[in-house]
């Protein structure tokens, strides 16, 4: 296992990430037990949760693993999303953000968060007003550094173009969704991240699962979160994404490797992702995430990998950049 830095900070993380979503979902408190003593053994001390996950018993369950190796770790949770049937139980305000951050350290049974991330952009919150409060969690020490979740490349920038001028905590890591069927963040995301130092840990390396070796333009298995899961078929609903689905498990077994392993990869190849986030439903699942480490993924596999599936065009929408067919190419 390899360790990279987080942001700017001095913080070491794993290669992989662990998602615990499936804690106290789909995986009970033993199984995930299990996985996580895996992910230990195996070298992983970066685990990343939510508020939200499994209305607060992923947390719960993460806490009670830490309690013995939190000094080893780097945990991470979410706010954003409604945590109740109040008016104000969702959101960016500081309203919101200082209740919940009690509420997440009392199920994590710990002082201190590592990384926070802010889940979603809040339409309604002034980011100014999101960012003090983050920085006054900093400052208090209730957490460490700040994360953002599914934001656009412009709302990263300019909240952190507003904690540099009024010298607050900066988002150090943020969290996209970025597979070999959800490409969108090779356009402005992935390179804002290299230009600006910020971590960057990808979620859905598998697409929902699509990317596993179960799925083609033909035949679908009987369930699956693309199956049984309205919101992951509206993501993956387009014919195209199985069709890509099919040919990836056709090259993955060409070459011999698991198409799991091969999926997470080829995201890690990316020389702006720091630690692709895996997640499993129980030991099977994650011992071939775990392999993605081992896989050789040379310049060839990932070209060969990267052209089953549509290529997002560059920020200005010239293609012809990227050939010699224009006014010159930068050097």
């Amino acid at each position: 296992m390899h360790y990279r830095f987080l942001g700017k900070t001095g913080v070491k993380v794993s290669q992989l990430c662990f998602g615990t979503m499936s804690f106290g979902g789909i995986a009970d408190e033993a199984m995930s037990r299990q996985m996580f003593d895996i992910c230990r053994d195996a070298g992983i001390n970066f685990f990343d949760c939510a508020n939200v996950y499994v209305g607060g018993k992923s947390e719960e369950i993460l806490g009670k693993f830490i309690k013995d190796c939190r000094n080893d770790v780097v945990i991470t949770s979410k706010v954003y999303f409604n945590t109740g049937e109040g008016q104000n139980m969702g959101g960016a305000s500081r309203y919101h953000i200082v209740r919940a951050i009690e509420d997440s350290l009392r199920r994590l049974n710990t002082d201190y968060i590592d990384l926070y991330f802010v889940h979603r952009f809040d339409d309604t919150t002034p980011i100014e007003e999101t960012m003090r409060v983050l920085d006054d969690l900093v400052r208090s020490g209730k957490i460490l550094y700040v994360g953002a979740s599914n934001f656009a490349a412009w709302q990263i920038a300019k909240a952190n173009g507003i904690a540099a001028k009024n010298n607050l905590s900066r988002i150090e890591c943020i969290q996209p969704m970025y597979n070999l069927v959800k490409r969108q963040a090779e356009t402005e995301i992935l390179p804002m991240a290299i230009s600006e130092q910020i971590s960057v840990i990808n979620y859905s390396p598998l697409g929902g699962g699509l990317l596993t070796g179960k799925y083609n333009k033909e035949d679908k298995p009987a369930v699956g979160r693309l199956v049984d899961n309205k919101m992951y078929q509206i993501r993956y609903g387009e014919q195209h994404v199985y069709e890509t689905a099919q040919q990836f498990s056709k090259l993955a077994e060409s070459v011999g490797i698991n198409p799991v392993s091969l999926a997470i990869a080829w995201t890690a190849k990316h020389e702006g992702i720091t630690s692709p986030i895996i997640g499993a439903r129980n030991t099977d699942q994650l011992e071939a995430s775990i392999d993605s480490i081992h896989v050789d993924m040379s310049e060839d596999l990932y070209d060969q990998i990267s052209k089953l599936s549509y290529t997002p065009p560059p920020a200005t929408d010239r293609n012809e950049e990227t050939s010699e067919h224009n006014y010159g190419l930068r050097k």
